[in-house]
């Protein structure tokens, strides 16, 4: 793979005309491109790890050969990924606690300089390893590393001090703070994640009324969207999501923001009186008090099912962002008699390779919004 600004410019320029094209029937005039950085933007990576005769090292496969190659740099991922990757495993590899059975290494590092290693095992992590792991963590912070370590095997899971890294985001002048938790859902490439953000606020500026944010994880927008609305309600289901974003919520100060632990058909069933829930009891969440304007979806790669699509309906303003173009195509088609697309916007998540971030702004029309 070549790193330049060339091939980066000329896949970006390839998906910018697939985005444009797939999406023009739906209006929403010129595409809004949001760039990555050519390399180490990504701030998680994963390796499986080769064993052979004394040697250890990262290996990954080739996706339509399935050959393994050796990684000893891994370009796209973050600065402080690459500069621990070959220390880490010259230290695993003189421990033979550490080095016996490991399979896999995942990394989730941030632009503010702390770092999670999770180290995978074909076998159970007893004290032992863990006093080894211990000792490795404290050599890499003399070394000047900000680095927690987790172990994991077959129903084990063993933290070494944290098991998340804390980001910090600059969003239309503000700092804003997320906890990131290992094994869990984040966005992979902090600076166009910042865009995102920024595009996201920008394009909610001056709302009346109330946010609902469907699939929160862990606060990601609605923390930075909270200044422009009344109120605003966020569900997610996983629950390390749920208890990251209560942290965040907590650590941005923000005030006028509620999660409600459930899954977006479920929130589909209480919104449409269908049924009620606990959980909305236990957290004193009235949804009646609610006047809700616009409504924020970024669903997983399914996309949206269609109940849910025909409650987001309701809601003058929807801000959609996709992970997979095709889904988003689809439920646009539903909701095209409705709604029109007033903004189309790209965002290079992956850089090199074939996936595409997509947000679209979808008004009601005859509303003159």
């Amino acid at each position: 793979m070549e790193y330049t600004e060339q091939a980066y410019q000329e896949q970006l320029e390839k998906k910018k005309r697939l985005t444009q094209g797939q999406f023009e029937r739906f209006g929403g005039g010129e595409l809004q491109c949001y760039r990555s950085a050519v390399e180490h933007y990504r701030m998680r990576a994963e390796f499986r790890v080769w064993h052979e005769d004394e040697d250890l090292y990262y290996v990954m496969f080739d996706k339509e050969t399935r050959e393994r190659y050796r990684v000893d740099q891994f370009p796209t991922a973050s600065a402080l990924i690459n500069e621990v990757m070959p220390i880490l495993i010259a230290q695993i590899k003189e421990s033979e606690l550490l080095r016996r059975k490991l399979f896999q290494v995942d990394f989730l590092s941030s632009m503010s300089g702390e770092l999670v290693v999770s180290l995978l095992y074909h076998r159970p992590l007893t004290d032992e390893w863990e006093a080894a792991a211990r000792e490795l963590r404290v050599e890499l912070q003399e070394q000047g590393f900000t680095i927690d370590l987790i172990g994991r095997a077959r129903k084990q899971k063993r933290v070494i001090e944290r098991e998340h890294v804390v980001e910090k985001l600059r969003v239309k002048g503000r700092e804003l703070v997320y906890r990131q938790v290992e094994n869990s859902f984040t966005q992979p490439n902090g600076e166009v994640a910042t865009q995102m953000l920024e595009w996201a606020v920008e394009q909610t500026k001056g709302s009346s009324g109330d946010l609902l944010e469907l699939y929160c994880g862990n606060g990601n927008f609605c923390i930075a969207l909270a200044p422009n609305f009344t109120q605003v309600l966020a569900t997610e289901l996983a629950k390390p999501s749920v208890e990251a974003a209560q942290w965040n919520i907590r650590e941005n100060g923000i005030k006028n923001l509620k999660i409600a632990r459930l899954s977006a058909e479920d929130f589909t069933l209480a919104m449409n009186g269908a049924r009620e829930f606990r959980r909305l009891q236990q957290q004193e969440i009235e949804l009646s008090s609610y006047n809700f304007s616009t409504v924020l979806v970024d669903p997983p790669r399914a996309g949206m099912d269609e109940d849910s699509v025909e409650m987001i309906r309701k809601y003058d303003v929807i801000l959609y962002i996709s992970c997979n173009p095709e889904t988003l195509e689809r439920n646009l088609d539903q909701l095209a008699n409705t709604h029109r697309v007033t903004d189309l916007a790209l965002f290079d998540q992956f850089p090199y390779t074939d996936h595409r971030e997509v947000g679209v702004v979808l008004r009601r029309r005859g509303t003159g919004l």
